[in-house]
């Protein structure tokens, strides 16, 4: 068994020592799957926020089932890009973001680094946004009030400050399981058409022809795909330590791999519950312009005959929102400590994220009142969008680079689906910026 040297812990942030859990070379393959499941988990959150509500209900509403084949779609690109930073941060033995730090000059990397940085403030902000409309709902404060109850969240960083990560881990679990567990008891109150489903899932280029299907299609994968999470999975990765071997590295990656796919598939379910709940429940009554979060919680009741259904679907709100709490706060010191080299304790990293984000979202409210959470939501999965480029293309370059990952660089099929992604990606913003000048 490869173990922790004497004078390393297992602490909360990835400033103090990257690696904390040892896996026994030893032990049986469902034990090791057990011990490598985490990282996955961690990243799956940010493929559940808030931010990805209004693009599911808004398609869910307007298309029915017919766009459940972008949400498979997305998810699939999700996995195949979230498998790269596995490997790059096994392999290669660093993170993406100080990856960029030793193979690009200051100009690139300070731009790289600002837009990590603004594409964590956006995440977060969805998340201030996801967690005050929830208690807006749940308690019946204003939404201002909720968005200052949120600022206290460096609170839940400062308790768990030097926990190891498999505390953060169980917790973040628990609130995944509680999302999915809302929306499983809410379709089985809906009693969706299975047969619809499922031919929703398979691909047509015909259903993006519809006006506004192929806008809400972007939408989708924008809010699906995060670059934020390719920096923090190359990190956190690392947090499993293997025997400095071949064949334990390539075992690693393999279960890293396995965590991946298993932990995104749960983000893919929730997704596509969202959007199979609107759809049974809004554009099968004929309710197809439903955009609003606020809207969806207050149609559930009456269309679904159930007071438990409204309840269920706001107690999801707020724990998309507290699961990426976690999160964003190592995304933040993974970003900053690889292209910086500068560490700061995760409660100071967590104030200075959580400012950013609730300066927006003050403004927002303030400006245009409480039908802004709406447009404020959708404004961050555009930035996020238009973020991710910047975060593929680096990302694609190191795990194509023999020279760093060895015989782990990318095959054949994996670069021609890594930049077939990238040129669609680019393409849609490309798209989004041309139809909104238009």
């Amino acid at each position: 068994m490869y173990t922790l040297p004497r004078t390393a812990t297992a602490p909360f942030c990835p400033s103090e020592v990257q690696g904390s859990i040892a896996i026994d070379s030893r032990a049986t393959p469902f034990a090791k799957l057990l011990r490598f499941v985490g990282p996955g988990l961690l990243v799956s959150v940010g493929y559940m926020d808030p931010g990805n509500w209004a693009t599911d209900i808004a398609a869910g509403s307007q298309f029915g089932y017919g766009l459940l084949f972008v949400v498979l779609l997305a998810s699939l690109s999700a996995m195949l890009l979230q498998t790269l930073c596995v490997r790059l941060g096994l392999a290669a033995g660093k993170d993406l973001a100080r990856a960029c730090r030793d193979h690009y000059g200051p100009r690139v990397n300070g731009f790289l680094w600002l837009g990590a940085e603004l594409a964590i403030v956006a995440c977060d902000l969805a998340e201030v946004l996801g967690g005050a409309l929830a208690l807006h709902l749940l308690l019946g404060v204003s939404i201002p009030v909720g968005i200052g109850i949120t600022a206290f969240d460096t609170v839940l960083v400062l308790g768990l400050q030097g926990a190891g990560f498999r505390r953060v881990e169980a917790i973040v679990l628990a609130l995944v399981l509680t999302i999915g567990g809302c929306f499983a008891v809410e379709l089985a109150m809906a009693q969706p058409n299975w047969l619809g489903v499922a031919v929703g899932f398979v691909p047509s280029l015909d259903r993006l022809k519809q006006a506004d299907a192929l806008y809400l299609a972007i939408g989708i994968v924008g809010a699906t795909v995060m670059p934020h999470n390719l920096y923090l999975h190359s990190s956190i990765v690392r947090t499993r330590l293997v025997a400095p071997t071949p064949a334990a590295r390539r075992e690693a990656i393999r279960y890293g791999t396995l965590d991946t796919v298993l932990c995104l598939s749960l983000a893919l379910l929730v997704n596509a519950a969202i959007l199979i709940l609107a759809a049974t429940t809004f554009h099968g009554t004929g309710h197809v312009n439903v955009a609003e979060i606020e809207d969806a919680y207050h149609l559930l009741d009456p269309l679904v005959g159930s007071q438990f259904a409204a309840l269920l679907f706001g107690i999801a709100l707020l724990a998309s929102g507290q699961s990426s709490t976690f999160t964003g706060t190592i995304a933040g010191q993974v970003v900053m400590e690889g292209f910086l080299n500068l560490k700061i304790p995760c409660w100071q990293r967590r104030i200075l994220t959580r400012s950013l984000a609730l300066l927006p979202a003050f403004a927002g409210v303030w400006y245009y009142g409480d039908e802004s959470v709406g447009k404020l939501l959708v404004l961050s999965q555009v930035v996020l969008s238009f973020q991710l480029p910047f975060a593929i293309w680096p990302l694609l370059r190191f795990t194509g680079d023999a020279r760093l990952m060895g015989e782990h660089a990318n095959s054949r099929w994996m670069s021609v689906g890594g930049w077939t992604l990238f040129a669609v990606i680019s393409c849609a913003n490309a798209w989004l910026v041309i139809s909104s000048l238009n």
